[in-house]
């Protein structure tokens, strides 16, 4: 592995160009894993006749796979201890694997449930770890170079109903085994090209307590407030895209139903927001970013009964902004957790924000299915509305703070 010290980086040293877009395309290849992978899900399930076992169980699997890797490299600063780079391709090496065993002659429930599992194991020594290596290098700017990896994530996300889209006859068994590959050369390809950042502090010697001294912090906590106002809505909002989209034509029959491409179009716009909130975030900085993300679409949760009546063509272009506002803010959140991190501690800040934030989509996503049946559809998406709501208030003291400074 190559390696660069501290020291390494004397003035007058030049980042070198390609190091953003390496991080970028092995953040975007190896969470194919995650995204892309769930795209072939129902297949598999369907031809190997698992019938003990629901799609929402083997989703529900990774995610859950996710949390507790981030614990644990969280509570053990592994992204702090160990070189992020080596750490990366570690994960990308062992997910990678976990997913092409998906290809396992006869596999049981509890076999694919595990596979699952131990790939959002991986998956935390990747996500938050790429972000990790961006702050790494970009101490000045990170806002912009978080806009670049997180959309990367974005267009993750959207990919599975791209698949639907263009590679319907495209097999499963050819899905897992491109996925798995992808993730291999993502992670190589960041080992091989990107040494240790100019900006990385070796971590302290190993203290649990010290992985939630962090909070102890009042600015950093606010920040993590922020970052967590804006999972509640999040991850539902992609889930449920569908529902939004239904909702829509079943109000307006005349109209018709929504194409799988609307799905995809609202959910990957929010790759170049990302991008352009990390430019506008050179202006008006990090979290005055955020807080105008968050905003926006917070103001659509709370207005999303009104929209829902509007015709197709107002509707599409107000949900597009909604699509836009409701990831923009993540990667400038993200960017304020590292700043306000301790410098030895970025990485475990990181992971630990990243963690608890994904465990709070895990419950705004039961909350708002449990109350699916309950509630009428039109006013559903009134329920995302607290997380921008309480993100924004946590916020305000921290905005004061940086306005004063």
């Amino acid at each position: 592995m190559p390696t660069a010290s501290v020291l390494s980086y004397a003035t007058g040293y030049q980042r070198p160009r390609w190091i953003l877009p390496i991080i970028v395309f092995a953040q975007f290849a190896c969470t194919s894993l995650w995204f892309a992978g769930n795209a072939v899900l129902p297949d598999l399930l369907r031809e190997v006749r698992l019938a003990g076992t629901s799609l929402g169980a083997v989703v529900s699997a990774v995610q859950l796979g996710f949390i507790v890797g981030t614990l644990v490299f969280g509570l053990l600063q592994l992204a702090d201890k160990v070189a992020p780079a080596r750490l990366f391709l570690w994960c990308a090496v062992a997910g990678s694997l976990t997913n092409a065993a998906l290809l396992l002659p006869e596999p049981t429930p509890a076999l694919v449930l595990g596979l699952r599992f131990a790939t959002g194991l991986c998956l935390a020594g990747i996500y938050p770890v790429g972000m990790k290596i961006a702050a790494d290098y970009y101490e000045n700017g990170l806002g912009r170079a978080l806009g670049y990896l997180v959309g990367a994530l974005v267009l993750g996300t959207a990919l599975p109903h791209l698949l639907r889209l263009l590679a319907a006859d495209l097999s499963w068994k050819a899905v897992v085994l491109s996925t798995s590959g992808l993730a291999l050369a993502g992670g190589l390809l960041l080992w091989l090209l990107v040494p240790n950042g100019p900006f990385r502090r070796p971590g302290a010697r190993l203290q649990l307590s010290a992985a939630w001294a962090v909070f102890r912090e009042a600015p950093f906590r606010r920040a993590a407030l922020g970052y967590f106002g804006h999972m509640w809505e999040l991850y539902t909002f992609w889930a449920f895209v569908p529902l939004l989209l239904a909702t829509h034509a079943q109000l307006h029959p005349e109209s018709g139903a929504f194409g799988v491409g609307w799905a995809f179009g609202l959910i990957a716009a929010g790759a170049p927001a990302c991008v352009l909130g990390g430019y506008l975030a050179q202006r008006w900085g990090s979290l005055g970013t955020a807080r105008g993300a968050l905003a926006i679409s917070g103001a659509c949760c709370l207005l999303s009964p009104l929209l829902l009546a509007l015709p197709r063509p107002a509707f599409g272009a107000v949900v597009l902004v909604w699509g836009m506002a409701v990831v923009a803010d993540s990667p400038q959140f993200s960017a304020v957790v590292a700043q306000r991190a301790p410098a030895t501690a970025t990485g475990t800040a990181l992971t630990l924000v990243t963690c608890l934030g994904f465990a709070l989509t895990i419950v705004s996503l039961q909350v708002f299915a449990a109350l699916q049946g309950q509630v009428e559809a039109r006013y559903l998406f009134l329920l995302l509305a607290p997380g921008p709501v309480l993100g924004l208030l946590a916020t305000r003291a921290a905005r004061a703070e940086t306005s004063s400074s």
